[in-house]
């Protein structure tokens, strides 16, 4: 029996890589449908990049301050993620915003979580933010980039419940669990099942 095509993902980090972790930890079976080809960085010695050495993913940098500006940066990542061939690229705690190089190229599969309930609350600090305002629920989005800070189409959202003495740091920390789930599910149907995007709706499906 022919065995199903498995989707490439390149996932991009920053820092510690547990939403990597979770990514690679799902690829290991292989019904999930998807496996990690490389794990690319803006920054050096994170333990984003040591989790994709021990599992044998292939990594790469890319430095902003190595290059003489944004644009030549965002061209040189759009070159090794194209390199690996990816059905698609995964921002997994990837803390720059990617360019139009970037865009032409990969758009429409390239995925990115956030860490409120989008529309509300963009930008850096969802938690902090939620927080602030007094909402009862908060939670993560998981959407497909455009050229917007948290603005493009939305695959899936999952609800957390602001407690009365959460701080930033144990809302943003119960955020994170749901958010790992959320990627991981809708990463796996994606690549699955495929999907469409039509008038900002995302559809499960080809």
């Amino acid at each position: 029996m022919p065995t199903a095509p498995t989707a490439r993902l390149v996932v991009l980090v920053s820092g510690s890589g547990t939403n990597l972790q979770a990514l690679l930890d799902a690829c290991a079976d292989p019904s999930y449908g998807a496996s990690v080809v490389a794990v690319g960085a803006d920054r050096d010695g994170i333990e984003g990049l040591a989790r994709a050495e021990r599992a044998g993913v292939p990594t790469f940098v890319h430095r902003l301050a190595d290059h003489p500006d944004r644009a030549a940066w965002d061209a040189a990542l759009t070159a090794s993620v194209a390199s690996h061939e990816p059905d698609l690229v995964v921002c997994a705690g990837f803390m720059k915003l990617v360019g139009r190089d970037f865009l032409d190229r990969f758009g429409g599969r390239v995925l990115n979580t956030h860490p409120a309930l989008s529309p509300s609350f963009p930008g850096m600090h969802g938690p902090a933010d939620a927080l602030a305002y007094g909402v009862k629920v908060t939670g993560c989005t998981l959407f497909v980039v455009d050229d917007g800070v948290d603005t493009g189409p939305i695959v899936a959202q999952a609800a957390v419940e602001v407690h009365d003495d959460d701080t930033v740091d144990s809302l943003h920390e119960r955020i994170k669990t749901a958010e790992r789930a959320m990627l991981v599910e809708n990463v796996g149907r994606m690549a699955r099942e495929g999907f469409t995007i039509t008038d900002r709706k995302v559809r499960f499906g080809r």
